[in-house]
C-alpha cells in the first residue's frame, strides 16, 4: 500500500522503536491489534504465498470489502472517546509534573461531532490504493462495469474512491447502492439491519467483564500520576481507540506508544469477546446471516461464463465476520474437535491460541475474496479450484484444502455450499422476520 509519508511514519512508529534488552528481534505494533480500529494491513495470518498456485489462473474474483477508515464510529465516540474529551478539557491538571501523560497538556481532541462517521482522507486514500492494488492482482480481467455499496456515506464514499485506483475509465464504472433498508431480508448488503433477532448489544457483558479486569493496573498506574483525574475503565478504553482513530485522521497518535505490548493484547481480546458473541461462534443467528451472500457468489464463480470477472461490494463490519461463520473459518472448536465455540474465550485470561482475532478481518477496508482458479499443476484432479483470501492472507477451508496450494476444487466447494445452506438457508426463520415481503436469498449481482 502507498500512503502519505506522515502515515507510513505512524506505521513504522506504532512497531516499538527500541526492543528489550536480549530480545533484539521483538517488533509489536499496536495499529495491527486494534480490532474493528486497526487501519488496514495485511495479516498474513498464516504466511502463505497470496499470488495464484503455480499452474493456476485466476478467472473470476468476488470481494466483500469493509469501509474504508472513518473519523470515528458513532457508539465509539459517545460511550469512550467524547466522554474522555470533554473531562480532559474539564479538570485542570498540570500535566508537565506527570511521566507518561505529559503530552495531555496540549492535546486536543482530532475529532469534531460533524466528523462521525465519516470517510477520513486517509480513508479515502487507502480505498483508492486498494482499487489499485486489486487491478494489479487481476491484469487480464474486464473493467468491473459495476461496484455495489450498501448505501450510508462511509461504504459508498469507499466504493467511490475505490474506482478511481480500479480503473482507468472511472465513468464506465457504476457504483450500485444498494439501500440499508430494515425490511429487505437476506437480499442486502447489510443483512444484519433486516434481521429482527440481530443485536448489536450481544458481547458487551462480557467483553466488558473482561475489559473492567484488563484495565485495573492501567488505572492504578495513571492515577498514581494524576488522582485528581481518576481514570476510569472507560477512560482507558477511549484512549486506547484514539490510537486507532487518531492515526487515520493525523497519521500518528501518542496515545500509540502509551501502553505495552500486554496491555494492547489484551484491548484487542476484549474486542475479540464482544465479537465473538455479537458477530461469530457464540451467536447462533451469524450463519444464517452470512449464507445467502456465499450462495450468491458461488453461482458467480460457477457459472461458464458472467457478465463481470469483478464483483466487489462495500459494507460494514457486521458483514466479513458473517461470511466467515458461514464457510466456517476461523473457528477455533472446530479444530480442537469441539463443539463449544465460548470455550475458546474465558472472561479471566486471554486465550493465545484461539482463531477467531477481528483485527485480521474486520480492520478498516477488510475484505474476504473469493476466487475462482483454472489449473493445469501436475498431480492434482480437475481443473477448476476455489480458494478464499483474508485481506489478501489465503485461507484454506476446513475439509476441502485439496487443491493446489490447498485451494478447494470447484465441486467440492459447491457441495460444501449446498451442505451449509441446508443448515443455514432460512434466514426469515432464524431472523424471526415480521415484515411482508422477505426473502432468503440475496439478488444484487442479478439486476
Amino acid at each position: 500500500m502507498l500512503f502519505p509519508a506522515v502515515y507510513s511514519a505512524a506505521l513504522a512508529a506504532g512497531v516499538l522503536a527500541t526492543p528489550p534488552p536480549g530480545y533484539p528481534s521483538y517488533e509489536f505494533n499496536p495499529l495491527q491489534h486494534l480490532a474493528g480500529i486497526s487501519p488496514y494491513f495485511n495479516p498474513e495470518t498464516p504466511p502463505k504465498y497470496p499470488a495464484a498456485p503455480r499452474g493456476c489462473n485466476i478467472t473470476r474474483a468476488a470481494y466483500l470489502i469493509r469501509h474504508a477508515a472513518i473519523y470515528a464510529n458513532d457508539f465509539d465516540y459517545e460511550t469512550y472517546i467524547e466522554p474522555f474529551a470533554d473531562k480532559l478539557k474539564n479538570h485542570t491538571i498540570d500535566w508537565s509534573r506527570t511521566w507518561d501523560l505529559q503530552f495531555l497538556a496540549q492535546w486536543q481532541s482530532p475529532i469534531a461531532d460533524s466528523d462521525v462517521e465519516k470517510l477520513s482522507r486517509v480513508g479515502q486514500l487507502e480505498a483508492m490504493q486498494l482499487g489499485i492494488d486489486i487491478s494489479s492482482r487481476y491484469p487480464s480481467f474486464k473493467p468491473a462495469s459495476k461496484v455495489w455499496a450498501s448505501s450510508s456515506e462511509r461504504t459508498t464514499a469507499s466504493g467511490k474512491s475505490f474506482i478511481q485506483g480500479l480503473v482507468r475509465q472511472t465513468n464506465e464504472t457504476q457504483l450500485a447502492s444498494v439501500y440499508e433498508s430494515e425490511e429487505a431480508g437476506a437480499d442486502s448488503l447489510t443483512p444484519h439491519e433486516s434481521c429482527p433477532n440481530f443485536s448489536s448489544s450481544r458481547g458487551s457483558e462480557q467483553s466488558s467483564q473482561y475489559m473492567e479486569l484488563y484495565t485495573k493496573p492501567i488505572m492504578a498506574r495513571f492515577n498514581a500520576e494524576a488522582a485528581a483525574f481518576n481514570f476510569t475503565a472507560y477512560d482507558i478504553y477511549g484512549m486506547q481507540q484514539l490510537c486507532g482513530y487518531e492515526t487515520v485522521i493525523r497519521g500518528e497518535s501518542p496515545f500509540c506508544g502509551l501502553f505495552t505490548p500486554d496491555e494492547w493484547l489484551a484491548f484487542e481480546y476484549a474486542n475479540d469477546i464482544m465479537y465473538h458473541y455479537q458477530l461469530g461462534y457464540g451467536n447462533d443467528l451469524t450463519p444464517y446471516l452470512g449464507i445467502p451472500y456465499v450462495n450468491a457468489t458461488t453461482q458467480l464463480l460457477s457459472a461458464n461464463s458472467s457478465d463481470q470477472d469483478l464483483y466487489v461490494s462495500f459494507t460494514h463490519r457486521e458483514e466479513p465476520p458473517f461470511i466467515l461463520t458461514a464457510l466456517n473459518l476461523f473457528n477455533s472448536s472446530t479444530n480442537t474437535g469441539t463443539n463449544q465455540p465460548n470455550a475458546s474465550f474465558p472472561l479471566t485470561q486471554i486465550n493465545y491460541q484461539r482463531e477467531w482475532k477481528s483485527s485480521d478481518f474486520i480492520p478498516f477496508l477488510g475484505n474476504i475474496a473469493i476466487e475462482r482458479l483454472e489449473c493445469d499443476s501436475m498431480g492434482y484432479d480437475g481443473a477448476t479450484f476455489v480458494r478464499v483470501l483474508v485481506s489478501s492472507s489465503p485461507q484454506p477451508l476446513p475439509e476441502c484444502a485439496s487443491g493446489p496450494a490447498e485451494s478447494c476444487p470447484l465441486s467440492d466447494f459447491e457441495d460444501m455450499v449446498r451442505e451449509r445452506s441446508e443448515l443455514y438457508a432460512d434466514f426469515s426463520g432464524a431472523c424471526e422476520v415480521d415484515y411482508k415481503n422477505t426473502t432468503d436469498t440475496l439478488t444484487i449481482f442479478n439486476s
